[in-house]
């Protein structure tokens, strides 16, 4: 392994740990990273490349977290995924078992999940036909295929809040309690106040979103 192009050596200061990596980055992080390199190949440990993986992580998250608001919280426990979903009548569970049978393919498959992701953004954007229906199919494709290389098993609140507790300056309390004070103040019409708080959150890296449910919010990455 090298870091940023560089053999990794405690002599040149560029040394990382396995625990180090785990401070800065959420476990899925770090496990989707190496899963995208196939194990054949030399990995190269870059923040650029961290980076892009975490930012395609929560992208994919959000998307659950639209699947949840959709079609309620999949409860995997009491679910068998693996009976839902069969070979036999899935594309898509071919072709990644496919990409797995060829020499352990982790970075075929990794592709495979995100085009699933693109492709199941498309159909909530679009709400053609019996879409939910077909949501619920490709949500339950996702998580075997998840379930296989150990990604997506935490609820996206649950992701979220691991994510936002090693990036954010301050804690989440105080980021819940900021939310509240903007609520109070658009329920006073203080405008200027409401907007200073989002401003400031902004500022903090955090992006507040109203929805009909109440106000939400997400690192920006």
């Amino acid at each position: 392994m090298t870091v940023e192009s560089e053999p990794m050596s405690k002599s040149l200061g560029n040394f990382i740990t396995i625990r180090d990596a785990l401070s800065l980055y959420h476990p899925q992080v770090i496990r989707l990273f190496l899963l995208s390199r196939h194990y054949r190949s030399p990995v190269d440990f870059s923040k650029e490349a961290v980076s892009n993986i975490k930012s395609a992580l929560v992208r994919a998250y959000r998307t659950l977290e639209k699947l949840d608001d959709i079609l309620g919280p999949l409860d995997k426990d009491s679910m068998d995924i693996s009976l839902e979903v069969t070979p036999q009548d899935s594309d898509f569970i071919n072709r990644f078992t496919g990409v797995m049978d060829d020499d352990l393919n982790t970075a075929g498959a990794v592709g495979l999940i995100f085009e699933k992701i693109r492709e199941l953004n498309k159909k909530i954007e679009e709400k053609k036909g019996d879409w939910k229906k077909e949501l619920q199919k490709d949500r339950n494709e996702l998580f075997l295929a998840g379930d296989v290389l150990g990604i997506f098993h935490e609820p996206p609140k649950v992701f979220f809040d691991q994510v936002s507790e090693r990036e954010l300056p301050v804690e989440i309390s105080e980021i819940e309690q900021m939310i509240e004070e903007r609520a109070e103040a658009r329920k006073r019409k203080d405008w200027k106040r409401a907007d200073a708080i989002r401003d400031r959150l902004k500022e903090m890296g955090v992006i507040l979103e109203d929805t009909p449910e109440g106000t939400k919010w997400r690192l920006n990455v």
